[in-house]
Order: C-alpha cells, then structure tokens, then sequence
C-alpha cells in the first residue's frame, strides 16, 4: 500500500488526506496545532463550564453551491450537521427588516418576488441591481479582462446607484470573499453571484454547522492524524523529498501533500523557492456577547450600513455571534473598543440589547484569515504540482479557481490527491 504524509490539518489537508485514503492510500497527518479544522474550528474558553464556553473562532457557513465541501463533509460522516437556510434576513438601522427567499419561478428568476419587496432598496437602487445581474449573466463567459479589474471598477461601469453597491452588491462579496468590492478580481465576483444567485434556485442556500466547528472533525479517520506534531523541516534530498522531520525523527513516504497556509511555505520547503510576494493577508473578527435575556429571534442576518456586517444566534437568542469581515479596522482597535463599538451598534438594529445586560463578551481576531483575491494575483497562485515529483501543494491560496473559502480549501485538497494518484475527485462547479 503507497503512503502519504499529509501536513497540515485545516481543511485542505484534511480533504487531501480522506481522498487519499479512498484510492488506497495509507495516510499520516500532521498538524501542530491540539486541534483539527485550521482557521475553520473551535475551542473552549479558559472560563466557565456552560455549553456556551465552546466557541467558534468565527461563524463559518457555506452555501449550498458549494459542492466539493459538502462532498468532503460526506466522506467523513457529518454532513447531517449541517443546517440550510432558504431565507437572507437584511436589517437597517432602527430595525427594519426585509427577507430575501426563494419563490417558485425557476433561475434565475427564482428571487423575482421577494427581491421586488426588499424595503432597504430604492425602486432605482433595484432597476439598477436587474440591469447589473443581466449583465452579469451576459458577460460571464465573453469577458477576457475581469481577472485585470476589479469588481467595483466593473460595477461603476455598469453605473450601479450608490445605494445598490451599498446595500447589495458589497453586502454579498464581502461575506463571500473577506475583502471589499475594490480589492475583488472582478473574476470572483462574477463567480459569487452566478453560483450563488442565478444558475441555480437553490445554490444560495446557507448551510450552518449545528455543531461547534471542531465536532465536525472529531472523527477524522481517514488517516493516522498527530496533533500537536509540528513538522519542523521538508528533506530535500537527490531533487526528491526524502522525508518529513517531526521532533528530530524523518519520517518517510511516497508522496508528501504540503497543506499550510503560504506564509508557511518557506520555512518549511525553502527549496521551491516560491514567490508568494503578492499575496496579502485579509482578517475577520468575531464578536461573541452573551446577554442575560433574549434579544432576537432571528436565526441570522445581515446588517446594513454599519461596522458589523452579520449577527447570528448561538443561543436562545442570548448568545450572539456578530462577525466582521475585512476588518482591517478593529485588528488595532482594543478589545473593550470592539466591544463597545458592537454593542452601540447592535442596539441600532435590535432595540432589546439596549435593555438588556450584557453577561460575557469574548472577541476573536482573525488577522490572517484570508488573502485577498487582488486583480491579477490568479496568475501567483501555484499549481499543486511542484519541481520535485513526490511533493504537492495544497491550500486555499493555490490554483482553485475559488477564492480563499472553505470550498477552496478542500478543492485544493483534492487538487493535490488528484495529482498524487492520478485519479479525479474535483466535482465540478453546479453550472
């Protein structure tokens, strides 16, 4: 039986080491951290024992157009863990609410109902929004320059109104991408809202995990995984890998998955001598409060016009998560500004938080969480193959065709199995 280090346990090593496993490959995983699931997991707070002590680093969800995710969530068992969505809730300031939902017409038609009553829309802010999703759809495939602009450059050529950029175009890419519309490849762009809103009636769909994050991996076993196992060094010997040092000792295979984020690369395989220069870090925060009395009753929504992009209720409505996503801002900020800066801001949007006491707050920063898919970087993204013949790459930042999400990830970890074995495990986009 062929064997496989894989190093690295987020989600693209993971993926890479379950499908290794299903052509036969005898799989050892590595990662340093106690933990499984990378910048996708969870963790125990250092105080109290209640339920809500474990927490998310920050609210991960996937939209139901995402497939090699939930392909990779069938292999190891849990996709039952995961709840879907069929409605977005939009909030304006004061509390207003308006609901996006799926009718019975058929794509890309399906919103054509609901989307007519969104209150947060003038009745120019909606014309313009049609006329930009048409073109959308007429340019996807005819379009040789939306790697070189960005996705706003591509909007005001559309001469979408400010309030549809506002309230509806920068609402969905910053959710989707972790970055505003003006550092976005208008490529990827195009990508979130074909998949996501017009080629299919249930691709947007949203997916969320019932369980905490870390749950979701805690029955790994497509392969032999060593927590708490840092690979210090990749052995380079004769133009092959001759094997992984973990705590002094090289540990051999026949093929070696390279699964870390790409500020990683070079410590541990300078040899490739990759430039990764152009790649930029993005971060998210999330924003946990814990309140001693119910707030809402929404199960999420999305927050227009303000610092805090979504809320999502991990409690009773007790217990909320906010999340910001290309937070560049509050990485400086401290953590009571943060908080504070939430609460005036949640209490905007839902009038019971001003009533209420807060209980708990916790705030995780994210700094690294994703890189920004920059116009033009598509061409620095390397392929899973690299110089030596027994070493792959694998992780979000590579050659997916998607930008730094979970489905990325694990296309990546899939990308590299391919490439190991030869064998295809890529399901291709739903349209």
């Amino acid at each position: 039986m062929p064997r496989a280090v894989v190093i690295g346990g987020g989600l693209a090593g993971m993926a890479s080491a379950a499908a290794l496993a299903s052509a036969g490959w005898e799989v050892d995983l590595f990662e340093a951290r106690p933990f499984l699931g990378g910048r996708a997991t969870s963790y125990r707070l250092p105080s109290g024992d209640s339920a809500t002590a474990v927490i998310d680093n920050c609210q991960h969800i996937l939209l139901r157009c995402c497939v090699n995710l939930l392909d990779f969530y069938e292999r190891i068992g849990v996709a039952g863990r995961i709840r879907f969505h069929r409605q977005f809730h939009f909030l304006e300031p004061g509390g207003r609410c308006s609901t996006l939902r799926a009718g019975r017409l058929p794509a890309p038609l399906h919103f054509a109902g609901s989307f007519a009553r969104l209150r947060f829309l003038s009745a120019a802010d909606k014309l313009s929004v049609v006329r930009g999703l048409a073109a959308l759809w007429r340019e996807r495939t005819r379009r040789q320059d939306l790697d070189r602009i960005s996705m706003l450059e591509w909007l005001q050529e559309k001469r979408q109104t400010p309030g549809a950029i506002q309230r509806f175009w920068s609402p969905v890419l910053v959710s989707a991408v972790n970055d505003e519309p003006a550092r976005i490849a208008a490529r990827y762009g195009f990508q979130v809202f074909w998949l996501g809103f017009l080629s299919s009636a249930t691709g947007y769909e949203m997916g969320i995990p019932e369980v905490p994050l870390a749950d979701l991996y805690g029955r790994f076993e497509q392969a032999r995984v060593h927590l708490g196992a840092p690979v210090e060094r990749i052995v380079i010997e004769n133009e092959r890998v001759a094997g992984a040092l973990v705590a002094g000792e090289l540990r051999g295979a026949d093929a070696y998955v390279l699964a870390v984020p790409f500020e990683r690369v070079a410590a541990l395989a300078p040899e490739l001598d990759l430039d990764l220069s152009r790649f930029e870090h993005v971060p998210i925060t999330g924003i946990h409060l814990w309140f001693d009395r119910r707030v809402t009753g929404l199960p999420h929504a999305a927050l227009l016009n303000r610092t805090i992009q979504w809320l999502f209720d991990k409690g009773e409505g007790r217990y909320l998560q906010l999340v910001v996503s290309a937070s560049r801002d509050l990485v400086g900020m401290s953590r009571a500004d943060v908080i504070a800066l939430a609460l005036g801001e949640l209490g905007e949007f839902l009038p019971a938080v001003r009533e209420a006491q807060l209980e708990k707050a916790h705030v995780v920063k994210e700094a690294r969480a994703t890189f920004s898919a920059r116009p033009g970087l598509d061409a620095a993204r390397p392929e899973p193959q690299t110089r030596f013949p027994n070493l792959f790459l694998a992780g979000d930042w590579t050659r997916t065709g998607w930008p730094a999400t979970m489905e990325g990830a694990v296309r990546s970890g899939y990308r590299a199995a391919e490439a190991v074995t030869g064998r295809r495990f890529l399901l291709p986009d739903i349209a």
